[in-house]
């Protein structure tokens, strides 16, 4: 199966270097995608244009792919199943919850210059990065691509009620299924809570699992693909 792999804020299709050649041995396609404005060098990109990028890449695969989203981009891969709901076989979400119609996409940090930059460990630190080592960190923050503003602050509509026939799996890392359970019970996210087919994940990270446990995450989403 196709495996699409949309990184969050801040990430290029390069953090999934090491989840890659684990997912083609396990006999899948993955196509690690880098969004415009994130890392191909066009700042005045926007949040449709990263959708559209998304979408065109479900249009692309030969057969109806598994879309993972992480974090914030969980919203992303959540919109490829609203534009596309007949051709996505599945919608992995890691480490995140899809934004609800008319929200925001992503406008969580400060804007500088046009763009949202990383803004350092402080708002991470806990279960996020408690398995990152400095080394790690360094090297994260070193290669984080800011994200245009227009990417950050652009509005989430979704229009198509089939996306909730659409099977999801919410990959857990820095929290557990039954935290994520109790979280959508209490109506954190209104869109999962309408889900027909919802499935929970355990994987023991950080909120950053294609850099510290990339063959475990893996597994994982071959074992998604294949259910």
């Amino acid at each position: 199966m196709d495996i699409l792999l949309i990184g969050g804020l801040w990430l290029d299709g390069s953090a999934w270097d090491e989840v890659v050649p684990e997912l083609t041995a396990l006999g899948h396609h993955p196509v690690p995608l880098t969004l415009p404005g994130q890392g191909d060098g066009v700042v005045s990109a926007t949040f449709d244009d990263q959708l559209k990028a998304v979408v065109a890449a479900v249009d692309a695969a030969p057969g109806p792919p598994l879309v993972v989203g992480h974090s914030a981009a969980s919203t992303l891969a959540w919109l490829a199943a609203d534009a596309r709901p007949e051709k996505v076989a599945k919608v992995a979400l890691v480490g995140g919850f899809p934004a609800d119609d008319g929200r925001a996409y992503a406008d969580h940090f400060a804007i500088e210059g046009g763009a949202m930059p990383f803004p350092g460990w402080d708002p991470f630190e806990g279960a996020d990065a408690a398995d990152l080592d400095q080394h790690t960190r360094d090297r994260f923050a070193a290669a984080a691509v800011p994200v245009p503003e227009a990417v950050a602050r652009g509005v989430v509509r979704l229009t198509d009620e089939r996306r909730f026939d659409v099977p999801v799996v919410v990959v857990c890392p820095e929290f557990t299924p039954a935290q994520a359970e109790e979280w959508i019970a209490a109506g954190e996210s209104p869109e999962l809570a309408r889900v027909t087919h919802l499935e929970y994940v355990d994987l023991d990270s950080g909120h950053w699992p294609m850099v510290t446990r990339p063959h475990e995450l893996a597994r994982v989403l071959g074992a998604v693909a294949n259910s």
